[in-house]
């Protein structure tokens, strides 16, 4: 309960828990903070021993994220460290399994090596698929450097692969480049946000006025962060919802002398508009409950196609906006990683038809073939690193979540205008076929089929065993470090000022317990729980 809900550790001492305890049983012994603290730690490393033991048998791949946090009240630098997987059952995996004290200083080489020896350790060094991290310069070298401390021959094709950079993270970067345009645009709404949250007594006047206007105020006015452009789009969004109520308030306020004018209310709302696309995007890349790597080359041609959309705008600010995002785009994002190109490719929706449909507006008709052979290529090179060492066969049972289904995007149109134009060939069944020609041959489902990949692949793929495997290693790769960033949030309250004094391993014992009891890993610890 401590762990799960963030009590603190000292409400066992508290005299109210302890007379609520008393009341349900008087005969229970409340135990102090000291033992409650040295049974949460040992529970950790009861579980955790468990966990190690179950990972030392797992047959395959597991993606790696990670993300390095200090504390603020402490000064101590930690390593949130998430494993990926999919298990025994076919159920999606994501969790905690390291909270690790980094000591100082946090250059690459320290950073690799507590992540190696984080490997290490639960026995996943040998079975990595890639490692997703932020685009720092630290995280960069650590890259570099940690293949020659791995078996590269236990790795995707010599560990070409190992390293995927956070979508989210190259996405913001992206659109920071393009608002440092915008700031000019967005400043009177700015500053009327300001304005009214300003004072309890102001914001009262706005929600007052929302009544007699008869407007349901239930988003409240938010005032962003400049260095953070999806609260600047959270900001304006609201705004817009409530212009009738800023119109009459400039009426009646005289103070209030930063109003919009309605040409700065309509560039707003087409900024706005523009930037919903990106904060959606960064959203689906965001989940960890559903596969998210079959998502990323699709949505990398819809932010390119909506860039270069913009330079169509009407707006001179508008069309000076791809300028500054294509250079970003094109650093990060002009060749798409090998991996989430395969991703795409084992969705059964898609196969190599959605390469043919959008890699020629993202390179262009002539480079495209030679893009499309180069991943038609590496899957063939996969497969056969795969037939190579062959592992014996599973049972397969139970199921997964299901894959929310996204808004229309331009990606998707310009796959059904290929889909409906092409040219369908009968081919030989040819039992010369190999398995991957023969899945790539197979008429793709419908688009429109609200599909579970991971179930798919779990019954439909028995038919590819070699492709079966494949996938099962591909799909569980997160596009973003989000899932490792997330536990700095819950770390920023467990090591709040209240608790600076919590020491490292206690720190870890918390946040792990909280990770895996919400990942449901508590209870018998057999393998059908994992």
């Amino acid at each position: 309960m401590i762990c799960e809900h963030e009590y603190p550790l000292s409400m066992v001492d508290h005299h109210g828990f302890r007379r609520f305890c008393s009341y349900l049983q008087p005969l229970f012994k409340v135990v102090s903070r000291n033992t409650i603290r040295n049974d949460i730690v040992a529970m950790h490393s009861t579980q955790k021993e468990k966990m190690v033991n179950f990972f030392a048998s797992f047959k395959y791949r597991v993606a790696v994220t990670t993300d390095l946090w200090t504390a603020g009240y402490q000064k101590r630098g930690y390593m949130a460290v998430t494993a990926h997987y999919i298990d025994d059952s076919w159920n999606l995996k994501s969790f905690l399994i390291r909270l690790a004290y980094v000591p100082c200083p946090h250059i690459a080489e320290v950073i690799c090596e507590a992540l190696y020896e984080c490997l290490v350790e639960w026995h996943l060094e040998r079975k990595i698929s890639t490692f997703t991290l932020d685009n720092c310069t630290s995280n960069e070298k650590a890259m570099t450097i940690l293949p020659d401390k791995l078996d590269t021959s236990s790795l995707m094709l010599d560990g070409q692969f190992l390293h995927m950079r956070c979508a989210a993270h190259i996405l913001n970067l992206i659109v920071k480049d393009g608002m440092s345009l915008l700031e000019e645009g967005v400043e009177r709404v700015r500053d009327s946000v300001a304005f009214w949250l300003a004072t309890p007594k102001r914001h009262e006047k706005l929600e007052k006025m929302a009544k007699t206007l008869n407007i349901e105020y239930n988003r409240r006015l938010n005032l962003d962060c400049k260095t953070r452009w999806n609260s600047t789009y959270l900001m304006i969004s609201i705004a817009l919802q409530y212009i009738e109520i800023f119109e009459k308030l400039k009426a009646r306020e005289k103070k209030f002398d930063c109003c919009p004018t309605k040409d700065d209310w309509m560039f707003a709302k087409e900024m706005c508009d523009r930037l919903k696309l990106f904060f959606d995007i960064t959203e689906s890349f965001s989940g960890t409950k559903y596969v998210t790597a079959n998502l990323f080359f699709p949505k990398v041609v819809t932010i390119l196609l909506a860039i270069r959309k913009w330079g169509k705008s009407e707006n001179e600010l508008i069309q000076k906006m791809p300028e500054e995002m294509k250079d970003k785009f094109e650093k990060y994002w002009k060749e798409i990683h090998g991996l989430m190109a395969v991703a795409t490719v084992l969705d059964p929706r898609y196969k190599l038809h959605i390469l043919n449909a959008l890699y020629g507006p993202l390179y262009g008709r002539h480079h495209a073939s030679k893009e499309i052979e180069k991943v038609r290529g590496l899957m063939f090179d996969l497969v056969k690193q795969y037939q190579d060492k062959a592992e014996c066969e599973d049972t397969w049972d139970a199921s997964t979540t299901s894959i929310p289904s996204g808004e229309e995007d331009e990606a998707m149109k310009l796959l059904d205008l290929y889909m409906s134009n092409r040219v369908v060939t009968p081919s030989s069944s040819s039992s010369s076929h190999t398995e991957l020609e023969l899945y790539l041959e197979e008429a793709p489902l419908p688009r429109t089929q609200d599909l579970d990949i991971i179930d798919w692949w779990k019954v439909g793929g028995v038919k590819y065993p070699t492709l079966q495997k494949l996938a099962r290693d591909i799909l569980p790769i997160p596009i973003a470090s989000v899932a490792s960033e997330c536990a700095f949030s819950t770390s920023g309250r467990i090591l709040s000022a209240h608790r600076s004094r919590l020491t490292p391993n206690v720190a870890e014992a918390l946040m792990c317990m909280q990770a895996w009891s919400c990942a449901d890993l508590l209870g018998g610890w057999n393998s059908t729980l994992f």
